[in-house]
Formats: structure tokens, sequence, C-alpha cells
């Protein structure tokens, strides 16, 4: 794009007010959401367009060429369907995946609970639009395609953990030394913002009206079409919360709802994120020169945590990003709201540990985690877990993404149907199995509902790229992503919380809020009464006081030898300090 009148000057970045007694300006910078990058991508080939916006620009003009869709600016599942030519349950899970991400909690979509509500409420025509570019993200490169070195250059690769994490299974990432050079959380977020300086010319364009004149120099964007980049970048002052896009850009800042603001030029506006996006990345790269320079300090280093218990292992934490949860090795974690920063979550690189996340979250991710069991409490959006293996995950959430794990097993109370992509191996799904006092609490505040549950329902895309030699073993052929398989009943088992771990309630949740069906319910009635039998057999039964206690001892040994051999003894150890 070119300026469209030459007396305009490019913007200077962003800069709040300050009070006559602060001592110096502070700087807004722009930061991605991570959430779109990170939840919003999902491998159907129809979604990933790789001509830029020519596609995209017609089906805008498609789209717009209906008057349901020009006068109210929303677009069903059906309409979906059948404009991009995919299947009726993938425009549903595509609404289901922009219900999770987007940025406007306000907007209906958002707050539809059922998928009836989700199929007519429909998404907004230009957050679909930059849903759709985004897509190009994370884009399988056509077999057909030569010159993958171009393309990288113009489709930047999944991300920067890639050619780090793909060639590793967890318990080998655990034991070489690729994991001190893991890229941290900015690392990611330089990427992302790489990423859209190349790209935000042509996602503007898909944004911007055509006005006087012609070509790219008549396009002129409206605050309400500004506003939705919100779904991609955000301004934040260190210590303040989010604020709407437009009040963080000169040429809308402080406009009225009752007179809005004129519509400004494109290029203008594009000139103004660019230079934001490259002061932010400058100021990234002057952090983190000093860390390569000297010694990184105690929330950078790779400290091993083997042995270490609940009161040592301290959460990592960042002013935008999740709280990091990082090496914790054969021991158990707790942590409440009270102990997390923000309402997201990650677990990253834990090993032979039990984790606790007891809290109310929004987003809730897994990476290279084995032999773990996880709890996470209420995640009202979205969980996703990959490249781990031998990992039990219990969670009530809206929705769970699973990729690239093997051998893992799944106790779920979700209200959408789990998706299952890239190359799993030996997977299972059981309904929820577990309760804490706050839980009912936390389920409630996070919107997810406990008389839905389509943990039964696994849902399997993406195909396994026999081109990508990183994720996938030499040799493999595309073939349907393997999905998961149900827990046969009779090996299904409630997991019991620990009462003083849950924290107390006026009302405490009691039992497991989500309904078990028919078989795991009878499976769990068989446990209960074998157990009071035993207990019954064991009362009943006629002994001498020696043989008493004889048998109070074996009993107490056998269940010791069982903690032993289970790791379980490690676990009863943490968690009563």
């Amino acid at each position: 794009m070119t300026d469209a009148t030459t007396e305009q000057q490019p913007e200077p970045p962003a800069t709040p007010p300050t009070s006559s007694n602060s001592p110096s300006i502070t700087t807004a910078y722009i930061h991605t959401r991570r959430e779109p990058f990170e939840h919003g991508l999902l491998p159907i080939p129809k979604l990933i367009f790789s001509d830029g916006i020519q596609t995209l620009s017609q089906l805008k003009s498609t789209l717009f060429s209906s008057q349901p869709i020009a006068s109210t600016l929303r677009i069903n599942s059906e309409t979906l369907a059948s404009t991009l030519q995919i299947s009726l349950n993938h425009a549903r899970l595509l609404l289901e995946t922009l219900s999770a991400v987007l940025h406007d909690d306000s907007d209906p979509l958002v707050k539809a609970k059922t998928t009836q509500e989700i199929d007519s409420i429909g998404v907004n025509v230009f957050d679909l639009l930059v849903f759709l570019y985004l897509q190009s993200y994370k884009r399988l490169l056509p077999k057909s395609h030569k010159d993958s070195a171009s393309v990288a250059d113009v489709w930047p690769s999944t991300s920067v953990f890639d050619g780090v994490l793909s060639a590793l299974t967890p318990l080998q990432l655990v034991r070489s030394n690729s994991r001190r050079n893991m890229p941290s959380q900015t690392d990611e977020e330089a990427h992302q913002l790489s990423y859209l300086q190349k790209h935000l010319d042509n996602i503007l364009t898909l944004l911007a009206d055509s006005g006087e004149g012609e070509g790219n120099e008549s396009l002129v964007l409206s605050v309400d079409k500004f506003e939705h980049l919100g779904f991609l970048v955000y301004f934040e002052e260190k210590g303040s919360n989010r604020t709407p896009l437009s009040q963080n850009a000169p040429f809308f800042a402080n406009s009225d709802p009752d007179m809005p603001a004129v519509p400004v030029p494109a290029s203008q506006v594009l000139d103004w994120l660019l230079q934001n996006i490259s002061s932010t990345l400058e100021h990234i790269s002057e952090r983190v020169s000093p860390k390569e320079n000297g010694p990184s300090n105690a929330s950078d280093q790779d400290v091993p945590m083997v042995g270490i218990c609940t009161s040592s292992a301290k959460p990592l934490t960042s002013p935008r990003g999740p709280t990091l949860i990082e090496g914790i090795s054969k021991s158990s974690c707790v942590k409440k709201a009270s102990d997390l920063k923000g309402s997201s979550v990650k677990v990253v690189n834990c090993q032979e540990s039990v984790i606790y996340v007891l809290a109310p979250l929004r987003y809730a991710t897994v990476y290279g985690c084995s032999d773990t069991t996880i709890i996470f409490g209420a995640v009202g959006k979205a969980v996703k877990i990959e490249h781990c293996e031998r990992v039990h995950l219990i969670t009530a959430a809206k929705r769970i993404c699973i990729a690239n794990c093997r051998e893992c097993l799944f106790f779920l109370g979700v209200n959408q149907q789990p998706l299952i992509i890239g190359d799993n191996h030996k997977l299972q799904v059981a309904p929820y199995n577990t309760f804490y006092s706050q839980l009912e609490d936390h389920m409630n505040q996070v919107g997810v509902d406990p008389s839905i549950n389509r943990w039964d329902e696994p849902v399997a895309l993406g195909m396994v790229d026999s081109h990508d030699s990183l994720s996938h073993p030499a040799g493999a052929s595309d073939v349907q992503a393997e999905s998961a398989t149900c827990l046969d009943p009779d090996q299904y088992t409630e997991f019991l919380i620990p009462k003083w771990l849950g924290g107390e309630e006026a009302e405490p949740t009691k039992n497991n809020p989500f309904p078990l069906t028919d078989a795991y319910l009878a499976s769990q009635q068989r446990n209960h009464t074998n157990l009071e039998e035993v207990k019954q057999i064991l009362r009943e039964t006629q002994l001498e006081e020696i043989r008493k206690q004889e048998l109070s001892s074996a009993l107490h040994m056998c269940f010791k030898d069982w903690l032993l051999a289970s790791g379980n003894i490690r676990q009863l150890y943490c968690l009563q300090e």
C-alpha cells in the first residue's frame, strides 16, 4: 500500500498519557494474542489458502453479494459449509474453534452455549476472514511444491519450537540437551510479530472498504473494521489492563460512539502498525540481549526439579503470558487460583509427577510431558495437549485438542467434541472421574455445563504429512489421523483429590458433577459394592486378637508395596508437607 495523501506522516507508536509526577514516559507496546495462534489452527485443507488474499478476496465478494449477510455481517454454519465447500460438521467445528479464540467476550458467538445456538448465531464475516487468513500460519506445504525454502519465507513455520521438539519423544526431550536451546515465550511472540509484519498488508486489505480513487490507494479503514484486528494484537502498558485497540490509535482515539471517526487510509494504519511492531521487536531484542551476554535470572534457568515438592515448585509467570509450570520431576505440584497470575496455564516438560491446578481457567496447555497425571479444575475456553506420552489428563472444559500424543488417557467432562490431530497412537478417552469442593463454583465461573459431556465423540482431523520428517517417521503415508478408543468400563476408577486441597466452599461439590453413562455407572457401583463387601467380611470375621493384628499388618504391607510400586507414596509425602 502507499499513502493516500502526501501530507500524512506515519503516526508515532502508541504512548499513554502520563501524570505530572511521572518520572518517565511508559510506552504501551503492541503484542500478539497467543490464543488464535495456539488454539485456533485447524488442519482442514480447504481452510488453508496458499495464494495470499486472492481466494479470500473472492470469498469476501461472494459473501457480501448475499443480502442477509450484507445486512447482518454474520454467517451461519450452513452458509459457511456451502461457501467454503466443507462438510457441515467441519463448519460447526470452525465456529466452535472461533468461539474459543475470539477477542470480544461480548460477541454473541462467544456467549452461545449449545451447538444449535452456535449454528444459528454464526460468526462475523470480518472475524472469519482474519481467522481464515491466519490458518496459513500453520500451513502444510503441498507435496508438489519444489521450492519449500521460498514458501517458508512467505509462510512461516508453525512455531519456532519446530525442529527442537518434534524430532524427539517427550522422554528424549527430558534427557537431551536440546531443552537448553528451546525458545522462550518471548521468542514465540517475536516469531508471531514477524509473521504479522509480512502479512498485515493483506489482512488490512481484507478488512478495508474502497474509497475514492483506484487500487490499494483508495482503501480506507473504519473504526469498527479496525477493531477486528483485536483478534490478532492488543496494546498493554505494564501494570494496566488491555484497552480497545482503537483507543491506542491516534487516528481513532477518544472517538465518540455517537459520531464515529472518519475512516482513515489503510496505508496510514499499516504504517502505524508496522512502526509499533518494529518498536516491540526492538524492545524484545534489548531485553533478550543482556540474558544472552550475562547470567540468566532464576526464571530463565533450566533448573532440574527432581524431588521438589509442593512448597518449592513455584510456577513461572510473565506479565502477559500464561503461568508456566515447568520441569516438575518425580514430585507433586498443587496450584490454586491464588497461586496463578492470570487465567491461563502452561504445563511443560514434566515427568513422573502429579500436577494439580484447581482453579477456574480460560486456557490450559500441556507440552512435552511424560508419565504424569495432570488435573485441571475448570477451563472455560480450550485445553490443548501435545507431544506427550503416558500422560493421564483429567479436566472439565469447554473443549480439548489432542495433538501428537502416545499412550495417553483422558478423563473428560467436555461440552464440545474432543479434537484429535496429528500423529497419535493408543489414545483412550473416558468420562470425568473426580471432584473437589470448589469444582462446581469454578465451572460456573468459566461457563462449563455439566449436563453436556461429549467425551465419547472424538473427531480426528489432519493427515500425516510424509514430507514433515521432523514430526513424523520416515516413510509414513498420508492417512487419517488415528482417533481415540473408549476406556473399558471395567477399568474405570475414580480419582480422589485430597480434601485439604479443595479449599473451603459454602456449598461444596460432593460428587462428580458429570453424569455417567450406564456402563461406567454400573462399573463404579460394582467397585463400591465389592469394597463394602470386603469391609463387611473383615468386620464379621472371627479372629483372635493376634490374628487380627497379623491380618492388619499384612494389609498395610500390601498397601505400602503398592504405593512404592506405583510411585504414589511420593505423592503422599509431597502433599502432606
